[in-house]
């Protein structure tokens, strides 16, 4: 083994090869306070206040919510239980069905994913930080919460499940004294039946907190990798599940709240927390700005992987060189600060709607890596083939590429986007189911043509040396 690449003291050093044995380390629960801290932030309430907004009543959309955030929450988390077994970032691991190179096309997209989220997310925070800087410049606030993002990228996994506690804590609390706040300023009981509910609004919502999980699909393995093997997968399941789904539920009923009340939340969403918390206006700034960061190290350190994966899927590389590790993240974050800085409040808005019309491509990747890993290759992977376009993954997979196609064309008739409305979510007055049904016509389709392929191999193998 190259010692330069090890993981040893504080900062990281492993990039997309896999993690052995003698560097795990952590517990489960780490995914519980990382996924935690990661939702229970002020996108989440934003989330949850559209529910209310697309014209679902209070309790509907809460009861919608909660629903959508436990299945989206179950996909994501089996994801999540890949990580301490394979060792391996989650794209990475794609490449056991959609070929070596194969996996680059889901890989772009969940790229442009990351950017957009980033760049989003940091004007948000700038806001934030300019408020709790005292600073005029919008700039200022950006710039200085993207010097965060990436120092806190650069050094790696251990910082980042630091932020994660450090973001659990402090949302706790500020939302909770948040909480307290609108109780105490506005008629609860008058957000409630407002208006009649619907089966459409209901699945709306649904569709809302469920899209919401399935965009941590395509990553969530990274934060769980550095686990012992023998962890079971029950825990690392369980705690990313409650972690991801307990934190977005409090945050986006927080929204339900907000938006039923008329408050002028949409408008001016840091200011109006900061307006609400009255006193304790610098709390909230903090609290927005450690949420925030903390998904966006994820995005991050995410996009960082996400290209790099791309790259060496044409380069056969398994590992790169600690600057060339700092050149990635540094160019992903200041690039992402640069379109928050630079583009217009209209751009970021469309940007942010093409971003959500992404969610359509993931629900089919999502189905295909899952399927693949549990029910047909049996948890079972040749990593160093992973790695090797002529070995038994191949570079191109046609069956999981025409499937994955097929999944996205079959949602383009259900979808309701901001940018799109298919003619059957029109006929189910705006219900978007589409992300149900591709994942279950993916994942049934893919299931009876590769049933038989019998690609994987019989156990694990970790070597080039042990492959049968």
């Amino acid at each position: 083994m190259n010692d330069s690449n090890a993981s040893d003291g504080l900062a990281e050093r492993r990039t997309i090869d896999r993690v052995p044995e003698s560097e795990r380390h952590g517990s489960p629960r780490d995914q519980f306070t990382l996924w935690f801290g990661a939702n229970l932030q002020i996108t989440a309430v934003l989330d949850g206040a559209l529910a209310v907004v697309f014209g679902a009543e209070a309790m509907t959309a809460i009861v919608g919510l909660a629903v959508g955030n436990i299945l989206g929450g179950i996909v994501m988390a089996l994801h999540s239980a890949q990580g301490p077994r394979l060792g391996l970032p989650q794209m990475i691991s794609s490449r056991a069905q959609f070929g070596v190179k194969g996996a680059t096309l889901p890989l772009l997209l969940v790229i442009l994913m990351y950017l957009g989220f980033a760049a989003t997310g940091t004007v948000l925070a700038g806001e934030a930080m300019n408020l709790l800087l005292g600073s005029s410049n919008p700039a200022v606030g950006m710039v200085v919460f993207g010097v965060l993002t990436a120092v806190i990228a650069l050094v790696g996994y251990k910082v980042i499940h630091v932020m994660g506690r450090i973001a659990t804590v402090v949302s706790i609390i500020g939302f909770a004294y948040l909480a307290y706040q609108l109780f105490h300023q506005y008629d609860i009981h008058s957000a409630f039946g407002q208006k009649p509910a619907t089966v459409a609004t209901f699945l709306l919502a649904v569709s809302l907190s469920a899209g919401w999980q399935l965009t941590y699909a395509p990553y969530v393995a990274d934060y769980s990798r550095y686990l012992p093997s023998s962890t079971p997968d029950g825990k690392a399941f369980f705690y990313t599940l409650f972690g991801s789904a307990i934190a977005s539920q409090l945050a986006m009923t927080f929204g339900v709240l907000v938006a039923a009340l008329g408050a002028k939340f949409l408008s001016n969403q840091v200011g109006f927390l900061g307006t609400l918390a009255g006193e304790g206006a610098v709390l909230v700034y903090v609290v927005i700005i450690c949420g925030k960061l903390t998904i966006n190290c994820l995005n991050a350190y995410g996009g960082f992987m996400a290209i790099l994966t791309t790259f060496t899927s044409f380069s056969n590389q398994t590992r790169i060189s600690r600057g060339a590790r700092a050149v990635y993240i540094v160019g992903f974050v200041a690039l992402s600060v640069l379109i928050a800085i630079l583009a217009s409040a209209d751009f970021l808005s469309a940007f942010k709607n093409f971003v959500l019309m992404l969610l359509a491509v993931f629900v089919p990747w999502s189905a295909i890596n899952l399927v693949d890993y549990y029910l047909i290759s049996n948890e079972k992977v040749d990593i160093p083939a992973l790695y090797d376009p002529n070995g038994r993954y191949g570079a191109y997979n046609w069956t999981a590429l025409g499937c994955y196609v097929l999944g996205v064309v079959v949602q383009i008739p259900l979808l309701n986007q901001p940018l799109y409305e298919g003619p059957i979510a029109i006929m189910l007055n705006d219900a978007d189911i589409s992300w149900a049904v591709s994942l279950v016509v993916t994942s049934a389709v893919y299931y009876l043509l590769q049933r038989n392929a019998k690609v994987a191999p019989k156990e694990m193998i970790l070597d080039a040396r042990a492959r049968s």
